[in-house]
């Protein structure tokens, strides 16, 4: 996740001090990704650094202002226009999991899947419950349209993912147990147990058309939506 290129989108929206970066980031992603304010600094001594924010003076409360330059205008605007490289993809540890549980010795491959699929169409139906609120929140208008928007759009990004991961590992039990019954009819040993497919994972509902004001909070486990954490 490029936190640079977030905190020189807000800083493109006039001067920012760090605790109210962090704010404003937490607002915009419903807390999915949350901040410290260390982090937050730490990432602008670099863009200060690399000559895409400069110090602006203090607010009336003594805060250190940060501005973005036209340095940095031009990064984010290359940032915007460029798509997100997917040629390195980032590690998943479900998929490492499921690739050394394959043979290891004392592991039932199928208990890990079922474990697994448990707790995405757990987390798939909070997401659902969230974009629900949301939804009714945004339809009933507000001054914070485009958080609201915003977290509105990284819920359903949630919701694809855990859809796409649920039916993943419907995908691998089904290849293990045919991969199994292949070696077994061969003679060769099982590396994979056999068992019944498990149903297909429901789907969540598409998503209407979006508008304004601010989602609930979260159900335990999930992000908590846009808020306003203190300073």
């Amino acid at each position: 996740m490029s936190i640079r290129h977030g905190l020189l989108a807000l800083l493109e929206r006039g001067p920012r001090y760090g605790s109210q970066l962090r704010t404003e980031f937490e607002s915009r992603t419903g807390s999915t990704w949350p901040l410290n304010v260390g982090q937050v600094y730490t990432t602008l001594n670099r863009l200060e650094r690399d000559g895409m924010v400069a110090q602006g003076g203090e607010d009336a409360a003594g805060h250190t202002l940060y501005a973005i330059t036209d340095s940095g205008r031009a990064e984010l605007r290359t940032w915007f226009e460029k798509p997100v490289d997917r040629t390195s993809p980032a590690r998943d540890e479900l998929a490492i999991k499921l690739a050394m549980a394959v043979g290891a010795p004392g592991v039932d491959i199928r208990d890990v899947i079922q474990s697994q699929r448990r707790h995405t169409v757990k987390a798939m139906q909070d997401y659902t419950r969230l974009k629900a609120r949301a939804l009714l929140a945004v339809e009933g208008g507000g001054a914070r349209e485009r958080d609201d928007v915003a977290w509105l759009l990284v819920l359903e990004q949630l919701i694809f993912q855990t859809e796409a991961e649920a039916r993943w590992l419907d995908h691998c039990e089904s290849r293990l147990i045919r991969l199994s019954a292949t070696a077994a009819a061969a003679g060769s040993p099982v590396t994979a147990p056999a068992g019944p497919t498990a149903p297909s994972t429901p789907t969540a509902p598409t998503a209407p058309a979006v508008s304004n004001t601010p989602a609930a909070p979260a159900a335990s486990g999930v992000p908590a939506g846009p808020g306003t954490p203190a300073s």
